[in-house]
């Protein structure tokens, strides 16, 4: 049974920093690709960012420039750097990860508020 497990989230003034991270647990044979996905209240969940095993990401245009996502192939650990916080980053964030199958985290509260 493979699962992941968030952990990093809380609450943040605009203009902060948070940094997520993504642990894999179970049988892996690896993730071809790995990453975050968001969902607000009332909003449909969104991509955030992802990382392919070979390092290519790509991010939503609302993030670009502010979060960086990073990867640790051999520890199937998957890391958010969050800067610039918006009140609008408020979600619940979740790690994905693909590997024959897409699996989900539980998800993570961001919060940010002054």
């Amino acid at each position: 049974q493979v699962q992941l497990v968030e952990s990093g989230g809380g609450l943040v003034e605009p203009g902060g920093s948070l940094s997520l991270s993504c642990a894999a647990s179970g049988t892996i044979v690896g993730f071809s690709a790995m990453g975050w996905y968001r969902q607000a209240p009332g909003s449909e969940r969104e991509l955030v960012a992802r990382i392919t095993i070979g390092g290519f990401t790509n991010y939503a245009d609302s993030v670009k420039g502010r979060f960086i996502i990073s990867r640790d192939n051999g520890r199937n650990t998957v890391n958010l750097q969050m800067n610039s916080l918006k009140p609008e980053d408020t979600a619940v964030y979740y790690c994905v990860g693909d590997s024959g199958r897409r699996y989900w985290g539980q998800g993570t509260q961001v919060t940010v508020a002054s």
